[in-house]
């Protein structure tokens, strides 16, 4: 198992080619042989997230328990885009199957599709895609969602997710999930969040900053990151007939409460 950055950008390039440079560039922004000594030890679902967060030499510190029973949906900020889909996935697949709902480009990554639900997170939903979503809300596994959608970015010098999709809330709503949050303390390098800020002032619609997001990873070795898991939230204290938007708020303003 092996990641090929040439391969997969062709696939994704209207003409099938990649330019020598851009591709050179690429390959040293995404670390890819370091990535690929990892990938070939071909480890896959639970085992390939714990041994990837021992792989980057990463420490955790968790406060709170995983609570028995379930299925749940665990929400979570989403500061890194990396390392904390790993580490969440490590902890809550600890106490029962999980999927995460993740960018659909993850599926490219062997050892991660098994526990992935994907979602385009750029462009419009296909029917495909939201079926899948359907099935994994309908299912008996734990579902772990990044409701931004997209890693968070500084805003008047706060790092946070931007609006949180509702998604989740109507999703759980509608198949009878208790939501947990989880608040992940986290930060990526300033060179990512200045790239953030650049898309913003050339209104670019591609994020810039996902092209970051494997040196980031790299960056993230070594670092010991904080996890505070909040009681689970009943279902049944939401209501269709409010203001969803609200309630979504609502539970993210809990989340960084943690």
């Amino acid at each position: 198992m092996r990641i090929d950055l040439k391969q997969m950008l062709e696939k994704r390039s209207r003409s099938g080619k990649v330019p020598r440079l851009l591709l050179w560039y690429l390959r040293r922004l995404f670390h890819e042989d370091f990535l690929n000594r990892f990938f070939e030890k071909d480890y896959t679902g639970l085992e390939f997230c714990s041994k990837a967060i021992d792989y980057l030499g990463i420490t955790l510190q968790v406060e709170g328990e995983i609570p028995d029973g379930g299925p749940y949906t665990f929400v979570s900020n989403h500061p890194l885009g990396g390392a904390d889909g790993l580490a969440l996935l490590s902890v809550i697949g600890r106490k029962g199957d999980v999927m995460l709902l993740g960018n659909d480009f993850l599926t490219n990554v062997e050892g991660l599709k098994p526990m992935i639900v994907p979602v385009n997170k750029i462009g419009m939903q296909s029917r495909q895609l939201k079926q899948g979503i359907d099935n994994a809300y309908s299912g008996s596994t734990h579902i772990l969602d990044f409701p931004a959608g997209q890693v968070s970015r500084r805003n008047h010098g706060i790092i946070s997710d931007r609006k949180w999709s509702k998604t989740f809330l109507l999703k759980s709503i509608e198949t009878h999930r208790d939501i947990v949050p989880i608040h992940f303390y986290g930060t990526n390098s300033r060179r990512f969040y200045r790239m953030g800020r650049l898309q913003q002032i050339l209104k670019l619609k591609f994020p810039l900053g996902m092209l970051f997001l494997p040196d980031e990873l790299y960056r993230s070795q070594g670092k010991t990151y904080r996890i505070v898991i909040g009681p689970a939230i009943p279902w049944s204290s939401f209501d269709r007939s409010r203001d969803i938007n609200r309630q979504v708020e609502q539970i993210k303003q809990i989340t960084y409460a943690l």
